[in-house]
């Protein structure tokens, strides 16, 4: 059963309303009054909201509720009722994210059965946030390698600003892992289970690129055979990744910035604004204070923009995460190719140390993935690796004595970029390091979960009975597992 806020201005029809919810077993909170409901929103969290559009008779109060309860996260499924509907305010409505409309008066039992593909939506809704934090696993902080000062200093902003709104722009060469921080960002917020959504604005034309961040309306130009949405929606409720964001156009830049101010798109072809909560996070590899001057930037979006920035180094100025790196890289490309982890030839490792990378981490990742894929007995040699880097190879330096060994328990190539203070560390001078028990005991009963859930064949509601625990309690337990694990 449901968490339920209800508001409407008329008492008989909320007194009605919810003596039905409680018949029905739904935890009911209702309010007569647009401001205390207003109020009791945000600390009632609740997973639906019933609205009237019209509160007090003084004008489309409902649809500040609904823009209030959209900001949420998660957001709860909203429905609007009025005895004043038409075609306008119900098609406004639904453009700003309610679930469904009601026209007073209404059938209790129709007002039950909106209710209730309300609430299996949502629940559909939930039933994947498991399978979501999985991607939250993937972009966890220590999939960021480096342990020099200057990516402390990164990893320290990252954690600090991930769980905020506040738009972010991150600035550094090409191949420095921009979009990986933008993706870290935004599996470790509340918007996690939301949308990620990342666009290139190099890759794309100016006319397509505006139809792709804000949609379009069938007709709005040659070709324009269909409404389309843009990204800008699709990311409603998540984080939108605005790549390259220097080489935008004027037109687009002026475009962009009423979003950031206003926070609604219109779509090409469309004189309607849509609401949009979205948090931008904005990359460049130029100089935008330099676009500025010379009038290739405006600087009343440079602003919007930059409330946060985070600078990313370039790999030739953390040289000492290099072996770091490599190691990560080494491990990673075995796994994909079910192979042993090479080890490095000393002289293929001076060549290594030897290039300053100005591809930077996408340089060095593609350099080791053509090694692993050339290389014979696992071991990594000068001849395998690209050409620029083989003719920095020191003949001098052996070719097949081995400069570093990496292997499953070369710990260092894990390290994560943010240690987790409250993690017991291992006890070290052992050949197994031990951990607290009931890190052991978790991990144990997580292997048994896992065992059920697979012969039941994936259905998690045949796996808790099997397990003799409600699936609330199994879902319950499996975020728990994954919330330890990030």
């Amino acid at each position: 059963m449901a968490k339920v806020l209800l508001i409407d201005d008329e008492m008989t029809m909320v007194q009605i309303v919810t003596e039905m919810l409680r018949a029905d077993g739904h935890e009911v909170h209702p309010y007569t009054t647009a401001e205390t409901a207003f109020a009791a929103l945000e600390e009632t969290q609740p997973e639906l909201v019933i609205t009237d559009l019209y509160l007090d008779k003084t004008g489309a109060q409902g649809l500040e509720m609904l823009r209030r309860a959209r900001s949420l996260n998660p957001p709860p499924v909203v429905i609007v009722v009025t005895g004043y509907g038409s075609i306008e305010t119900a098609v406004q409505a639904m453009k700003k994210g309610a679930y469904d409309y009601l026209e007073k008066p209404f059938k209790l039992e129709e007002l039950r059965m909106t209710i209730q593909r309300a609430l299996s939506y949502n629940d559909a809704i939930s039933e994947n946030v498991y399978l979501k934090k999985q991607l939250k696993k993937k972009y966890r902080f220590n999939q960021i390698i480096g342990t020099s000062g200057a990516m402390q200093g990164v990893f320290k902003m990252v954690e600090r600003v991930a769980d905020t709104d506040s738009t972010v722009l991150i600035r550094g060469e090409s191949g420095t892992g921009k979009e990986l921080v933008a993706k870290a960002l935004h599996y470790n917020s509340k918007r996690q289970f939301s949308t990620f959504v990342p666009i290139n604005c190099s890759a794309l034309p100016e006319h397509l690129l505006e139809s792709e961040l804000f949609g379009h309306r069938k007709g709005s130009f040659t070709g324009a055979i269909n409404d389309k949405i843009g990204l800008f929606q699709e990311a409603d409720g998540g984080t939108i990744f605005l790549d390259e964001v220097g080489t935008m156009s004027s037109v687009l830049q002026s475009r962009l910035l009423r979003v950031l101010q206003e926070r609604e798109v219109r779509p090409v072809g469309d004189n309607t604004p849509v609401y949009v909560n979205v948090r931008v996070i904005a990359a460049t590899n130029e100089n935008l204070e330099e676009r500025i001057k010379d009038g290739g930037f405006r600087e009343d979006l440079y602003y919007r923009l930059n409330v946060i920035t985070i600078d990313l180094p370039p790999l030739r100025d953390r040289m000492e995460d290099l072996p770091l790196l490599l190691s990560h890289f080494l491990k990673a490309k075995a796994a994909e190719n079910g192979v042993k982890i090479p080890a490095v030839s000393k002289r293929a490792l001076a060549a290594i140390n030897a290039h300053d990378w100005p591809g930077n981490v996408r340089e060095l990742e593609n350099a080791i993935e053509r090694a692993c894929a050339l290389c014979e007995d696992s071991l990594v040699t000068a001849d395998s690796l690209p050409t620029l880097l083989h003719k920095l190879a020191d003949p001098s330096i052996s070719d097949t004595e081995i400069g570093l060994a990496a292997s499953p328990d070369t710990s260092f190539a894990e390290k994560p970029g943010l240690q987790d203070k409250s993690s017991p560390q291992p006890v070290t001078g052992m050949n197994h390091p031990v951990g607290v028990l009931k890190d052991f005991i978790r991990d144990q009963e997580q292997s048994y979960i896992q065992r059920a859930i697979a012969q039941a064949g994936g259905d998690k509601e045949q796996a808790a009975r099997q397990l003799g625990v409600s699936l609330a309690t199994l879902y319950r337990k499996l975020a728990e597992a994954e919330e330890s694990a990030a």
